[in-house]
């Protein structure tokens, strides 16, 4: 379909008001380019012109640092000389003792006390005039400045700042030799940085400058600053310049470097000749201040002459703004709706704004009103145009607009390129309109129209499977109804009824049998609504253990036989294994056989047979075992089979109405196998039997037969080893107690019973150590629960506290309950209702880790 575009209103003011907010703009940017060339420039000359009065203030001071040197060396020449007359005339060490006192004390007159510390060494023996301990015993040819003189060859050299090993202060050594003999005579000078006395003029430098004297490495020996530090932050500021220096990177105009507080200081330099550098820093707010004072008044005027452009040229445009988003707001509803009239229903006509391709072939621009409707006929779906027609006449214009409603429409067809669409049409009326005159227009919105069309489908479809799923859900609880109804009424009745025969031992045998048939059913039908709701939470776990696959095929299949026998019915079992250890849960792989059986069995009759064969189809590590159970019984319907992995959904022709079940059976085998990473398939029809498929991808495993032997030893005589032991039992229900407390006695077990968790805990807490060889505990139990009371005696100070096995005894069985009682120190679960055997084989265990424990 084409779009024919609306016509665009152009403002030729606002044009003209950027073309002259550019130019003003323009002429700013040339001043103000101009006049940051110049600051530029004169910036340039400032930091040159910085550059030279530096470096001479550095070499001023580096020449009044030659004329101390200067001193040193010639107080130096003039000792050497007396020293080596001394010793031509073999001065005794007493001799040369009193003349370095002498000496000592015409240089403190002449720098001030402790400044330079005299002293000579001859024949490696130091003799001062002011005498340090440690001078008899110090070893001065390992010594810098002593290794320096030797090598100069009667140069006076300098030794940088070091720490001195006798006193331990920082000092710098000049030394020099004397004489021509072959005696090694040396006088050095000690002198103390931290006592220098150097004569710098603070008013020579600029404001806020500083001045430094360092070594060669770059170990401050004097300093004059304003900066704020500690002596060894001044110290490392020092030695960063230094190596700044070093680098070269501070020698150009306009180079820099930051100071501890982060500010910019220009660096200037000069080296004496015994290798000290004086080093002059002044802040950039000192050799720009002026400069910058000036930079920040003309940006300040930079920016009042642009408000000012700004602020004429912003008053012209928002003037004319209004008028510009006008237009756009035209050119906008322009691009959304393919047709737009402007209707005038005091003059019944119509101005096409714009128009479709076919309107426009038909129709002038303006017009009588009845003809664009008569046109309108042509493309609106027949069977809707006379709606179309009364919503949009004349009339029901006007009556829409004496009713001051300013939108009304609605949805209909129309045909483009012979293809029916939806569009939407809308009539809006306004004030701002001329007298007696709307505004009609046309929208496409198939696509939009669609999507809605779509979702509503989908929301009826939702709605149809939420009532089939209330549906299945009602159908699901009335057959659980019934179904736990028929057994509990029937433990029930047997129960009144031996009741009323309790000297009938045959008879009460009897309705006992059938009351224990009635309890597994409805046990069953519990463990299949739990299941199933462990299956819907995701919590349903698999284990992982080696087992043999033809022992528990064999021994699942077995139960059923008797069953077979009593029901007459054919059963025949097949096995063809060649590796039958294999890595799975057990568990599992017998629930699944066991629903399967168990349905073969429900929905076949007497006469009929019932077969399961198991069989390995292929070889490999990860090997495939198929499980086939079939029947010839009832069969299952094609619809039904549609619907056989559904939960609660059962199949009800034929007899399958009158047997138990809840319909969970098949969604539960389903999804083990599906966990497993099998597959299952059915093949199945009505009065021809069933056939289900399992496969089962299975790690093959290796199992050394000493191992099954232990384990079939370890399964015979469950009771056996637990006569005496003295069982501790938490149990809060008197039924359960007296149930668990018989079965116990009957075993030659002694019992101790506790009616809640705290009562547990006193029980175990007053009994001797190691009374209780196990405990039983319940999870829910008044005052306090099985799980704080297990935690409250593994906390008890007993040497049996932490050893005594406790079990927990209960019906929750969900993977979360069983966590708890382990985080609770609990070791091991026993769900209710209690199956001895395994409870007997629990205990054995645990109470034979805790003795064989004790023996070792």
């Amino acid at each position: 379909m084409k779009r024919n575009g609306g016509k665009s209103i152009h403002n030729g003011g606002s044009k003209s008001i950027w073309k002259q907010m550019r130019f003003n703009l323009l002429v700013l940017l040339v001043f103000a380019v101009s006049a940051l060339l110049g600051l530029t420039l004169l910036q340039n000359t400032l930091l040159q012109n910085s550059q030279k009065v530096g470096q001479s203030l550095a070499q001023s001071y580096s020449v009044e640092e030659e004329r101390n040197i200067a001193v040193f060396e010639m107080l130096m020449e003039f000792g050497t000389e007396y020293l080596d007359q001394q010793l031509q005339e073999n001065a005794s060490y007493e001799s040369v003792q009193r003349w370095m006192s002498s000496f000592f004390d015409t240089v403190r007159d002449m720098f001030g006390e402790a400044v330079i510390d005299p002293y000579v060494v001859i024949d490696g023996k130091i003799i001062a005039a002011n005498y340090r301990e440690g001078d008899e015993t110090y070893d001065v040819s390992e010594a810098e400045w002593y290794q320096k003189a030797l090598a100069a060859d009667g140069d006076i050299v300098f030794t940088d700042v070091y720490m001195d090993a006798i006193t331990g202060h920082p000092v710098v050594t000049i030394a020099k030799t004397c004489g021509h003999s072959e005696r090694v005579n040396i006088m050095a000078f000690d002198i103390f940085p931290e006592n220098f006395q150097i004569a710098v003029n603070p008013q020579n430098l600029p404001v806020g400058g500083s001045y430094y004297l360092c070594d060669t490495k770059g170990t401050l020996l004097y300093a004059h600053t304003e900066t704020e530090g500690s002596s060894r932050e001044i110290q490392e500021y020092v030695k960063q310049l230094f190596g700044q220096i070093e680098a070269g990177e501070v020698d150009a105009p306009g180079e820099f470097v930051y100071d501890l507080e982060g500010a910019k200081w220009g660096v200037y330099y000069t080296a004496a000749p015994n290798g000290w550098m004086s080093i002059i820093t002044v802040p950039f707010s000192t050799i720009l201040g002026d400069l910058q004072t000036f930079t920040i008044w003309f940006l300040l005027l930079l920016i009042v002459l642009l408000l000012i452009v700004v602020g004429m040229s912003a008053r012209e445009y928002v003037l004319n703004r209004r008028i510009e988003r006008t237009n756009e707001t035209v050119r906008v509803l322009g691009n959304s709706y393919y047709a737009i009239y402007r209707v005038n229903v005091e003059q019944e006509t119509y101005d096409m704004i714009k128009g479709s391709d076919y309107i426009r072939g038909c129709l002038p621009q303006q017009g009588a009103y009845t003809d664009l409707l008569h046109q309108l006929s042509s493309v609106i779906e027949s069977g809707t145009y006379q709606e179309f027609q009364d919503s949009f006449s004349i009339e029901n214009i006007r009556s829409l607009m004496l009713r001051r409603v300013r939108n009304f429409g609605g949805d209909f067809r129309r045909v483009f390129d012979q293809e029916l669409r939806w569009v939407q049409v809308q009539m809006l009326f306004d004030e701002s309109l001329n007298r007696g005159e709307v505004v009609l227009c046309f929208r496409e919105i198939d696509a939009e129209k669609q999507r809605q069309l779509q979702q509503m489908q989908l929301l009826q479809d939702s709605l149809e499977a939420a009532r089939k799923s209330e549906q299945s859900q009602k159908n699901f609880f009335s057959s659980v109804s019934h179904e736990m109804c028929t057994p509990l009424n029937a433990i029930l009745g047997l129960t009144e009824l031996a009741g009323k025969y309790v000297k009938d031992a045959e008879r009460i045998q009897d309705y006992l049998d059938k009351i224990e048939t009635s309890s597994r059913q409805l046990l069953g039908l519990i463990n299949d609504i739990l299941e199933l709701s462990r299956m819907e939470q995701g919590r349903m776990t698999l284990d992982r253990h080696s087992f043999n696959l033809r022992t528990c095929v064999a021994g699942c299949a077995e139960v059923f036989r008797p069953q077979a026998e009593k029901e007459k019915k054919k059963f025949e079992i097949s096995i063809d294994l060649r590796e039958e250890q294999v890595y799975g849960d057990s568990f599992r792989v017998g629930q699944i056989l066991n629903n399967l059986l168990s349905n073969a069995f429900k929905f076949s009759g007497e006469g009929d047979s019932i077969s399961v064969s198991v069989r390995q189809i292929d070889h490999q590590k990860h090997a495939k075992y198929q499980i086939r159970v079939s029947d010839t019984g009832a069969g299952m319907s094609k619809e039904f089979l549609e619907r056989i992995y559904i939960p609660y959904e059962r199949e009800t022709r034929f007899g399958a109405k009158h047997v138990l079940g809840t319909g969970l059976g098949m969604p539960i085998v389903k999804s083990l196998v599906s966990q497993m990473g099998g597959e299952i398939v059915v093949e199945s029809a009505l009065g021809e039997g069933t056939t289900f498929t399992v496969t089962l991808p299975l790690e093959v495993a290796q199992e050394e037969p000493e191992v099954a032997e232990k384990k079939a030893s370890h399964s015979a005589g469950t009771a056996d080893g637990l006569q005496g032991k003295h069982i501790l039992l938490a149990e809060d229900n008197a039924i359960n107690m007296e149930i668990a407390t018989e079965l116990l006695h009957m075993h030659d077990m002694s019992v101790t019973q506790a009616w809640n968790g705290r009562e547990a805990v006193e029980c175990f807490r007053n009994s001797p150590p190691f009374g209780f060889d196990a405990i039983l505990m319940d999870m829910q139990m008044p005052e306090m629960g099985g799980c704080e009371a297990a935690r409250m005696i593994r906390s008890l100070d007993r040497p049996d506290a932490l050893e005594v096995p406790i079990l927990a005894v209960t019906a929750n069985a969900f993977a979360e309950d069983i966590a708890a009682t382990v985080d609770a120190g609990m070791n091991a679960h026993i769900s209710k209702p209690i199956d001895f055997e395994i409870l007997s084989t629990t205990l054995r265990d645990l109470i034979q880790i805790r003795e064989e424990q004790h023996k070792e």
